[in-house]
């Protein structure tokens, strides 16, 4: 199934291609919400304009990009559609696990897929009750041939797997330990379905990914790892895939700041009582501030974090970061969820205070914006980050080891 695309240099951030590309992108962002249409063809723009290649070396195909120069991307993707962005999270840290393979030969294979312009998906976690991180149910099995596995289970929250040419497993193998393998979606026994129905970032395809007696060769199987509950190395993946969605809220916030300055500019009623004219208005004008400072601050902590993270990724040898360097990126992006979540829900209801009851319209859906970062908070509880971040400080704690807590 997947759609090879020539391997030209990336689209790079900030150049005049890539404002084009966000301006089309954004151009029927809204509309692709009312009418809950996949972003299908935004994700086929992305693979031609290289964004899923942001990250590789300019050697293997990509752009090179620093951690922060791809979470200043990713903010400005979902400025524009933050359903788009989000399909694309599992590919990024697909793209950063290849980078950190100490593997010659796997990390090989991984970048001449990522060449091709496939585009990875996700099926790590799964409904049911066993608590959230590495505990599946969903396992691998040795094939009765003699040779290879099947793999049996069902996924949920399958974040971008109904747009994407590959899906990563996460599950149960043989000994009490976790296997991960890499494969089409339209191999025999992946059924992939649209049932994702959250009240936001309803376009993601976050829903089912069924895996039924799915055949898998032995050299696909890779991180047979430890067992699911032996102490599991540093690592600052984890802190990647969380400061990812703060990226996501702050692109949020920017479009919430654009909505509300155009709801500003073409208001032309105005309540009997107010001062003036809405875009003189100086409670309405300090309205807009707010929220533009409030988008500004959530920029600036996804960036200031990822700075963290580019550090830990930096010490990496052999596959693992440098144990103090992981600790401090899963500290700053504990740190900019805890703060970005204390503000973003405020910040997206606020757009309401700009205009009157017609801003609650359907047809200017502005609701999304609040229901898409109240989503996107949902991944994990900020209490459970602040309490992790309370106990490192006071009694010097460790991180859970998964992201998860």
């Amino acid at each position: 199934m997947t759609t090879s695309v020539e391997t030209t240099a990336p689209v790079r951030p900030g150049t005049p291609a890539w404002r084009a590309l966000l301006a089309r992108i954004a151009e029927g962002a809204e509309q692709r919400e009312q009418d809950e249409q996949g972003p299908y063809e935004v994700i086929g723009w992305l693979k031609e304009a290289g964004f899923t290649r942001l990250r590789l070396p300019v050697e293997e195909g990509g752009a090179g990009l620093s951690l922060r120069e791809l979470f200043a991307a990713v903010i400005d993707l979902a400025e524009a559609d933050a359903n788009a962005a989000h399909v694309v999270r599992a590919h990024l840290w697909f793209v950063e696990q290849q980078l950190d393979s100490p593997d010659p030969e796997a990390q090989a294979r991984g970048f001449e897929l990522l060449r091709s312009g496939a585009v990875v998906g996700n099926g790590f976690s799964e409904q049911g009750r066993k608590d959230v991180g590495l505990h599946f149910d969903t396992a691998f099995t040795p094939d009765p041939s003699g040779s290879g596995f099947r793999l049996n289970g069902e996924k949920f929250y399958s974040t971008g797997t109904l747009y994407a040419d590959y899906t990563q497993i996460w599950a149960a193998a043989p000994n009490g330990r976790i296997a991960g393998v890499v494969v089409p979606v339209d191999r025999e026994g992946v059924t992939v379905v649209d049932d994702w129905d959250g009240f936001g970032q309803r376009l993601t395809g976050t829903g089912t990914t069924r895996l039924d007696d799915v055949r898998v060769e032995d050299h696909e199987i890779f991180d047979l790892g430890l067992p699911v509950d032996s102490e599991q190395p540093p690592s600052h993946h984890g802190a990647f895939l969380q400061l990812y969605l703060q990226a996501l809220t702050a692109g949020v916030l920017r479009s919430v700041r654009n909505d509300a300055v155009g709801l500003v500019r073409r208001r032309a009623r105005t309540f009997s009582h107010a001062a003036s004219a809405p875009h003189e208005d100086r409670q309405v004008l300090q309205v807009v501030g707010q929220i533009d400072a409030d988008a500004f601050a959530a920029e600036a902590i996804v960036l200031a974090a990822a700075d963290a993270v580019q550090a830990a990724a930096d010490s990496v040898s052999g596959g693992i970061p440098d144990e103090t360097l992981a600790a401090k990126a899963q500290l700053a992006a504990a740190q900019a969820k805890v703060a970005i979540d204390r503000f973003s829900y405020a910040t997206a209801a606020a757009l309401f205070d700009v205009g009157g009851a017609s801003a609650t319209q359907r047809r200017y859906n502005l609701d999304r914006h609040w229901r898409n970062v109240r989503t996107i908070s949902t991944h994990n509880p900020a209490h459970l980050k602040a309490a992790a971040v309370g106990d490192h400080r006071v009694n010097g704690a460790a991180f859970p080891a998964n992201a998860y807590f």
